[in-house]
């Protein structure tokens, strides 16, 4: 940090979950069901093919999800093109979640948030899971639909 003490993980995680609105996977599911939220599934294709995917949710993998939320990007998925979209973000434990989930506000989605606990919480409580499906190769990573 330019001019002052840097903070550890701890402390930035912390800051970045004060900045979001955080959902329970239940709640995530209800908001998602009634198109008051989009899930934005940020896992690595790796992870989603050994343990499933939301159905309904959009793949933007953390290593291109701000080029593909913000619309101004050249880059930018078609499917999120409102910065008054509720987007929920989920990984596989709900970390790095919360910390995208803060860039995000910083980009301008004040609605931003996150699943708490990810993905494994989301299927620990038995909601719909879904196998993932194969990776196009005519298609950029982040560039899809919902997935069904």
């Amino acid at each position: 940090m330019a001019g002052g003490a840097a903070q550890g993980i701890d402390e930035l995680l912390a800051a970045a979950r004060r900045r979001i609105h955080r959902l329970a996977p239940e709640g995530a599911w209800a908001a998602a069901s009634t198109g008051d939220a989009v899930i934005v599934d940020i896992r690595s294709q790796d992870d989603r093919r050994d343990t499933g995917i939301v159905p309904g949710s959009l793949h933007i993998p953390r290593t291109v999800l701000e080029w593909r939320v913000d619309p101004s990007s050249d880059w930018h998925n078609p499917h999120v093109v409102d910065r008054e979209l509720r987007l929920l973000l989920l990984c596989s434990h709900g970390f790095s979640s919360s910390l995208a989930a803060a860039t995000l506000v910083d980009l301008g989605f004040r609605r931003a948030g996150d699943v708490i606990r990810g993905f494994e919480a989301w299927s620990a409580l038995g909601l719909p899971v879904a196998p993932a499906p194969c990776r196009r190769d005519d298609v950029a990573p982040g560039m899809g639909g919902p997935e069904p």
